[in-house]
């Protein structure tokens, strides 16, 4: 491999992953900003009910495991090592998010929230990365 050929691989390596960290971020923030603008969530200084907790955890899994995939599509090798490290990725962003807030107030609703998004970072970057794969009959 040439020395051009191992950089360009490097910078797809790099432009899969950021894509996948940019659905999942842009999905979840759209859609937290598309619930307040129609009445549904309330304003971020605000307290939100717990129904509406578990439905901004279900969706933000949901996008979590669709920046997986992406990444996955995207990776021009190991599409699941790719998935996996957004999975990493997103497990330590929700968890610095999950220490920055803890006891910080009724604002940042009950603990369970943001244990949830770290318990399920892995786990659903694991399903999306294996979506694609199944999906692209790819072998390791």
């Amino acid at each position: 491999m040439t020395e051009n050929s191992r950089a360009i691989l490097i910078l797809r390596r790099v432009i899969a992953i950021l894509a996948g960290a940019l659905v999942g971020i842009v999905l979840s923030i759209g859609t937290d900003e598309a619930m307040r603008a129609i009445g549904l969530f309330p304003a971020l200084d605000q307290p939100m009910a717990g129904k509406l907790l578990a439905l901004a955890a279900a969706y933000r899994t949901v996008y979590t495991a669709a920046g997986a995939y992406v990444g996955a599509w995207l990776a021009p090798d190991r599409p699941m090592w790719h998935a996996m490290l957004l999975g990493y990725l997103a497990l330590a962003a929700n968890l610095a998010g999950t220490l920055a807030t803890w006891n910080r107030g009724p604002a940042f609703g009950p603990h369970w929230y943001p244990l949830t998004l770290v318990i399920l970072a892995v786990p659903s970057c694991w399903a999306g990365g294996k979506l694609r794969v199944a999906k692209s009959g790819y072998r390791a």
